[in-house]
């Protein structure tokens, strides 16, 4: 029996968290009880199987096969009350009533999980509709940049969470930031709202990048005085702010941030900084942020940004996932989205089961004056 498209428990239907063969446990539990009860020497020593199969079809199932799951146990129990002669005397109306109280029993669990389920839809609907108001999908292009985003939670249900991007443009060229806020729930959320709030509009303003970062700083320093005291000394965000000239190439500055990729042809290479500064909410330590560097960035290229929901992704033997490693001779990529939908492919592939941070991923290909996508040829510098 399989649950319906539309009235099965939501629970089930939606997060994929239990394997196919789920769904016929109900009724291997039916057949089993009924054999058991036919062939046993006592009567109805099947009946726990029975009740097990009505509670565990409505927590499976949907109302349409719960309650076909419980008219099959009821229309068995008959048959054998009939076969055994006690359908007409007291103790095969009492099998009968025991056995309509276990069905009941399975549609109550079905309606309950249904009733949980809508309002965890709610509740989802909500989360993703403010995930939508605080991260909203950069445009799919700026001039000759074709751009591409994606944000995976680590767990299927959750649709919100510490890391962000954003792509601006500017008088000074295109600005692109991606971000991960240190910690998980409405603080983090509420950090990531105030740090794309800072960057739209510093962005607009300040011509350098590291003025840029200050502006960012300052402004998640104002709205920490209102938390908690942990949350203002420990509470912290990394961040890689890219400016994208109209002359061509690109700049970058590293707030803590994992380094970006450089996919150039088949070729795919991390662009480290020298000098990686601190991260954004760092600077009571005193310590001066780093220049700005500058790398090449031609026609046909792609760069790559990640958090390090990717970077720090683990195998089962422990061992972290490498970008340059797993996707090396795998270009060039005319879309950005093609390269996003491959790394998060070998990302899960990589962990083998849920991961245990979120993922946000951003991808720039550079094409020409015309919009037009060009194979690169030669080295990328």
């Amino acid at each position: 029996m399989r649950p319906g498209p539309a009235t099965g428990p939501p629970r089930l239907r939606d997060s994929g968290q239990w394997p196919r063969y789920v769904e016929f446990v109900p009724g291997v539990l039916v057949a089993g009880g009924l054999v058991w009860n036919a062939f046993s020497p006592q009567d109805y020593w099947g009946d726990p199987m029975l009740t097990a199969a009505s509670v565990t079809a409505g927590a499976l199932l949907s109302l349409r096969h719960t309650l076909a799951v419980g008219i099959s146990i009821i229309c068995g129990v008959f048959a054998l009350t009939v076969k055994d002669g006690t359908a007409d005397d007291v103790v095969g109306h009492l099998e009968l009533i025991n056995t309509l109280f276990a069905a009941l029993m399975g549609v109550g669990v079905n309606r309950v999980i249904a009733r949980h389920g809508r309002r965890l839809d709610v509740v989802r609907t909500v989360a993703e509709a403010a995930q939508h108001a605080v991260l909203p999908a950069p445009p799919e292009r700026i001039g000759p940049l074709a751009i591409a985003a994606r944000y995976q939670a680590a767990q299927s249900e959750a649709r919100i969470g510490g890391d962000a991007y954003a792509v601006q443009r500017t008088p000074f060229g295109v600005r692109l930031l991606i971000a991960d806020v240190r910690g998980k729930g409405l603080d983090a959320v509420s950090a990531v709202s105030v740090l794309l709030g800072a960057f739209r509009e510093a962005a607009e303003q300040e011509p350098e990048l590291p003025a840029l970062a200050d502006r960012m700083e300052r402004a998640l320093a104002r709205a920490s005085e209102q938390t908690s005291e942990e949350i203002r000394l420990e509470g912290f965000v990394t961040a890689l702010i890219c400016e994208v000239p109209p002359g061509g190439g690109v700049r970058l500055l590293d707030c803590g941030h994992p380094a970006p990729y450089l996919c150039h042809g088949g070729e795919l290479r991390p662009l480290e900084a020298p000098d990686a500064g601190l991260p954004l909410g760092m600077g009571g330590l005193g310590v001066a942020r780093p220049a700005p560097v500058d790398w090449p960035f031609p026609v046909g290229s792609t760069l790559l940004l990640v958090t390090d929901g990717v970077t720090e992704a683990r195998d089962r033997a422990g061992a972290f996932f490498d970008p340059v490693a797993e996707l090396a001779g795998l270009g060039p990529f005319e879309d950005p989205r093609e390269l996003i939908a491959l790394l998060v492919r070998e990302v899960e592939r990589w962990g083998g089961g849920p991961r245990d941070d979120d993922m946000a991923v951003l991808a720039i290909t550079r094409t020409d004056q015309d919009g037009r996508y060009v194979v690169p040829t030669g080295p990328a510098a």
